[in-house]
């Protein structure tokens, strides 16, 4: 299979260059159409620069609207959940970047370089110097899997894989599928991350794989975090649990990975209630969530706060210095989940908030903190976990989102990337929200 999977990806990849070509007098910077000013200049191609780009688009012309984003292909990057495990493939989860850049839209095929706030100017690696007259920074954030010794090298052995890049997540599937005994560990970092319940569903999946294939017997399932809790939201947490418990699987808190040594199969982690207090573990498998951070290019910026993420108001998503300037996603301080989720329903606000201030008119509409994380706990069942700043649940259905469901997971599976190649990114989806008051019949 995973022959197969590489197949395909080589496929889509051939086609994501072919169409790159053909789209580039339309879309690239080397186009005629290029400019040095743009009325609204957004930073990044991911799932929040594209929607706001789509958005724009309609409120101030598609001529009027940049998008600068190096990458070629574009990846719908929750579904890697399910191709760590085998139930999708990683070929499913790419476009080419050409594709879903908003028509008329000028692709900008380059990297940010530098921020001049100031002089309301952006400069890329190529040396172009662009200039705009309001910014919507959506730069995502990086993986460093550098900051865990003996990564990245390590993934060249086998046993080992991650889920967060589309370089290793296919590791993961032939480390679980090639499983025969022994400890299967999972880990989470001492970083903000995306996604923060994914670490946590490649286990619940992997132990649904094992039971299935008559191995579970011979494994022991370990998952280890920094964190002092399994979720950050009660309700969702003590349903973890209890599944946890059920299961027989290894939870250990507050144990942060800080070396991998692939060749011996070790992986050594710090108690952090314990400082200088070292564990190591033998693996059969591993899979690591890498440490996070801000863009590079965003830490030691004018745009910046003081841990390097972009610095905005938690209500309505605008620069806390620069009125012209906006974030959206995983780049943000935003103290919230960094979820696809997240960036739909922040898309609906700073829709609303941009539109006024075009007008002269003050924002608005307030970002609750909305964010949702389908925690994948088998192959066929999803605990919806939906919440907001203040880690209360704000749940859409009215059903107790806390039970598994057979349902929510062909919603996560099937329907969510279908929302998502045809509704966020065209820029038609702000999230649940107007949904959630009809479901619960004008009651929450």
């Amino acid at each position: 299979m995973a022959g197969q999977l590489h197949t395909q990806l080589l496929l889509s990849r051939q086609y994501c260059r072919v169409f790159s070509v053909i789209s580039s007098h339309i879309h690239t910077s080397s186009g005629l159409g290029a400019k040095d000013h743009y009325k609204v200049l957004v930073l990044g191609g991911g799932s929040g620069g594209i929607t706001m780009a789509a958005r724009m688009k309609r409120k101030v012309g598609a001529q009027n609207v940049a998008v600068v984003e190096p990458s070629e292909v574009h990846y719908y990057q929750p579904i890697w959940t399910l191709v760590g495990a085998g139930a999708k493939s990683v070929a499913s989860s790419g476009r080419p970047t050409a594709s879903v850049i908003p028509s008329g839209v000028m692709w900008v095929k380059s990297k940010v370089a530098e921020f001049d706030p100031k002089n309301n100017t952006v400069h890329t690696d190529s040396g172009k110097k662009i200039s705009y007259d309001y910014l919507i920074v959506a730069l995502g954030l990086e993986l460093h899997y550098e900051k865990i010794k003996g990564l990245p090298e390590g993934f060249e052995h086998p046993k080992i894989g991650s889920n967060y890049s589309v370089k290793t997540v296919e590791k993961t599937w032939n480390a679980l599928k090639n499983f025969k005994e022994g400890n299967a560990l999972f880990t989470f970092p001492n970083t903000p991350v995306k996604c923060g319940g994914a670490p946590q569903k490649i286990m619940y999946l992997s132990d649904a794989f094992l039971r299935k294939t008559g191995k579970r017997s011979k494994a022991n399932i370990i998952y280890n975090t920094p964190s002092p809790k399994l979720f950050g939201v009660k309700k969702y947490a003590d349903a973890l649990w209890e599944i946890v418990k059920k299961r027989d699987l290894n939870i250990n808190l507050r144990h942060n990975l800080i070396e991998v040594r692939a060749d011996k199969q070790e992986a050594v982690f710090e108690n952090l209630d314990k400082p200088g207090e070292t564990k190591v573990y033998k693996y059969d498998m591993i899979h690591v969530t890498p440490p996070m951070g801000p863009p590079a290019v965003l830490k030691g910026s004018l745009l910046d706060d003081e841990a390097g993420w972009l610095d905005v108001n938690k209500n309505t998503l605008q620069h806390k210095t620069y009125a012209n300037v906006f974030g959206i996603g995983d780049c943000t301080n935003l103290p919230t989940s960094k979820t696809a989720a997240a960036v739909a329903a922040q898309s609906a606000v700073l829709d609303r908030n941009i539109s006024r201030i075009l007008k002269k008119q003050t924002p608005d509409k307030i970002y609750d903190g909305y964010t949702s994380c389908p925690l994948v706990t088998s192959y066929n069942t999803v605990i919806l976990a939906e919440f907001d700043y203040d880690g209360q649940p704000l749940e859409t259905f009215p059903v107790d989102q806390s039970k598994e469901s057979r349902v929510m997971y062909h919603m996560k599976a099937d329907f969510m990337p279908l929302l998502y190649w045809h509704g966020l990114l065209k820029g038609f989806w702000g999230g649940p929200g107007p949904y959630r008051t009809i479901m619960h019949l004008g009651m929450k």
